[in-house]
């Protein structure tokens, strides 16, 4: 024990040296470490000033709350959108009309095929024959662009005529 006792003794400076030294290192990072957290407190303040929360934490769990909402609001508009999509082809939005005069010399052209289709070709075809005495109305189901009834040339005009306007 007294070989160390002497040991430190003869060395003494150098070890204050060296221990001031690491002090000296120790203080010099304390004092980096709490500028960096002063600035730090800073922006956490100024973040925080005017959004009525006390944390930051509370603000982050009401935040996630609002994104749950929204992405709950959106997940029903989505469904919305895609079954009034779905709703919009079978919608008979799809017409073609064609007037003529079905008894040439005798009539004018207040006869008329009129095809009324959705987006799968599915739908009717009216025709309306016109003479001064009587008016005829026929009605012929259509699936895929086609009857299961003669069609006429103007009908099938019609149904071209619908056709173009998908």
């Amino acid at each position: 024990m007294s070989e160390l006792n002497g040991l430190i003794e003869e060395h003494l400076a150098l070890f204050i040296g060296v221990i001031m030294f690491v002090v000296l290192i120790l203080l010099i990072l304390m004092f980096t470490q709490l500028s960096k957290l002063n600035k730090l407190r800073r922006r956490y303040e100024m973040m925080m000033s005017g959004s009525g929360v006390e944390n930051l934490e509370t603000l982050l769990i009401d935040l996630k709350m609002q994104l749950d909402s929204v992405e709950d609001d959106h997940k029903q508009q989505q469904n919305v959108l895609d079954s009034t999509v779905n709703k919009l082809h079978s919608v008979k939005g799809h017409v073609g009309l064609i007037r003529y005069n079905a008894f040439g010399e005798r009539g004018s052209d207040l006869s008329f095929s009129v095809a009324i289709m959705d987006d799968h070709s599915d739908g009717v075809v009216l025709t309306s024959i016109y003479n001064r005495d009587n008016s005829y109305i026929y009605a012929k189901s259509l699936e895929k662009g086609e009857s299961k009834h003669a069609l006429s040339t103007e009908e099938k005009e019609a149904i071209t005529l619908a056709k173009q306007n998908m």
